[in-house]
């Protein structure tokens, strides 16, 4: 079974308020086989296209990169099995619901709307992705890797197409998403793989060796961008998915595992997606990079163009341009879907359609400015340090609430709306890290793991004052 079969029937059952405010039964439960190709075709999406190119405009070596994302995916695939699955088989609640045992309803909503605006974001970036694949008979100007604003008329229509229609298209419901992703999933796969061999071919790689010094000792960044080194490989790929994972987002899908050994299968979808596919995107890259046009633009001192569509039809013609068109679609869909929830939950008597028309108006939005795209590597670390820290909460919640002597599931327990602890060791190991980043200016992930353990580490300590506090 797919991502798409199982979030289909995963959200069918939410939405439905089937097993939405209690633990899934034993009959609804799912073997590890359910799970594998699910993980596999979630990652092997449209973002990947454009993530393996940026990789090698940070002027990474050979080593750092194959090795640091062989370490940082194992890394995501353990933080899934230990943390998530073992948390989700425990209660099996939605992620939403456990989080409102212990934070109250209104501080969730704070976090519902966050989930939701940087949902639309990362759908805006999808849209940006399959934008260049359209482009290519219209002979539009490609996004440059330095581009914020749209650069020409011509994206902007094609960008607003795109968007209107798969806003339409998420707006009318899950299940024709899913079912075409569900067919859609193997084929970009396949065409990941094709467009590796290929570029292997077109660079005139025979040997491991030659492939090994496409990156060699590495190089100096693109104008705009860091240099990346082995630690920022491995800290980047393993909280590429934080919220998913220490972040406890996927509690939603894990819930209908059979045992927590499911966490396991994560790994189909590092090592295929996060692996593979950003592996053969690079290599799409680096095609580019030895052509005219690009060593041009490298001679006058600016960043060539990151443009996945281009650079898949290079490799294997009308099939690229479908495969990034699918990519980007079949990922921007659920995405926006998902926002369309997350907002439904802060407006419940708006209906489904109309919430995630909004998340698709505003996700085609950010799709106009190739900068989420272009920025892609910085968003989703980004992303990953706001929501990560909330998965701590659960996590200390219950490996350690009992042992540091406070109430876990405390805003159930007392009927509290707003769980102050929580709020306030969000917002101050953000404050604390976000500001350490910036005025030090640190690589972000390198600061997810501190900020995710402080606000775990607070929510108990600030936990036991106010539970004292409100006991006397």
């Amino acid at each position: 079974m797919s991502l798409a079969q199982i979030e289909e029937e995963v959200i069918e059952v939410e939405t439905s308020g089937e097993f939405e405010r209690e633990p899934v039964p034993p009959s609804k439960w799912k073997s590890w086989k359910s799970f594998l190709g699910m993980y596999a075709g979630e990652h092997a999406a449209g973002t990947e296209f454009i993530i393996g190119p940026l990789f090698l405009t940070t002027g990474v070596s050979a080593f750092d990169l194959i090795i640091g994302l062989l370490i940082g995916n194992l890394l995501a695939v353990l933080s899934w099995r230990f943390l998530t699955a073992e948390i989700a088989t425990k209660f099996r609640y939605t992620l939403y619901f456990h989080l409102e045992k212990i934070c109250g309803t209104r501080l969730v909503t704070i976090y519902n709307l966050a989930n939701g605006m940087l949902f639309c974001f990362l759908a805006g970036s999808m849209i940006t992705i399959s934008a260049t694949a359209v482009g290519i008979p219209f002979d539009m100007a490609m996004p440059r890797l330095t581009d914020t604003l749209p650069n020409s008329g011509t994206w902007v229509i094609i960008v607003l197409c795109i968007g209107a229609v798969i806003s339409m298209i998420a707006a009318k419901g899950y299940s024709t998403v899913a079912k075409a992703a569900n067919w859609m999933s193997p084929v970009i796969v396949l065409a990941f793989i094709v467009c590796g061999i290929v570029a292997l071919f077109q660079l005139n790689v025979t040997s491991f060796t030659g492939f090994w010094n496409i990156w060699g000792e590495g190089s100096e960044p693109f104008p705009g961008q860091i240099k990346y080194t082995f630690w920022h490989v491995v800290l980047w790929s393993w909280f590429a998915n934080a919220a998913m994972h220490v972040g406890m987002s996927d509690l939603s899908v894990f819930r209908f595992a059979k045992k927590a050994n499911t966490g396991w299968t994560t790994a189909a979808g590092m090592y295929v997606g996060h692996y593979i596919a950003w592996i053969a995107a690079a290599l799409l890259y680096a095609v580019y990079l030895s052509s005219p046009e690009a060593q041009g633009f490298l001679s006058n001192g600016e960043a060539p163009p990151v443009a996945p569509g281009p650079l898949a039809y290079n490799a294997i013609g009308i099939f690229g341009i479908f495969a990034v068109i699918l990519a980007g679609w079949t990922t921007a869909n659920p995405t926006i879907y998902r926002a369309g929830l997350a907002f439904q939950a802060i407006m419940p008597k708006t209906s489904t359609f109309w919430v995630t028309i909004f998340a698709g108006a505003v996700a085609t939005i950010a799709g106009l400015f190739p900068a989420f795209a272009m920025r892609l590597l910085d968003f989703v670390a980004l992303y990953g340090f706001i929501l990560a820290p909330i998965g701590a909460v659960i996590v200390f919640d219950y490996f350690f609430g009992k042992k540091a002597g406070i109430i876990t599931f405390y805003a159930e327990k007392t009927g509290i709306k707003f769980n102050q602890a929580v709020f306030w060791s969000w917002i101050i190991s953000f404050a604390i890290f976000y500001t350490i980043s910036v005025q030090f200016d640190v690589f972000l992930s390198f600061l997810t793991l501190p900020a995710w353990i402080s606000c775990g580490v607070l929510f108990l300590l600030i936990s036991k004052f106010y539970q004292k506090k409100l006991t006397k």
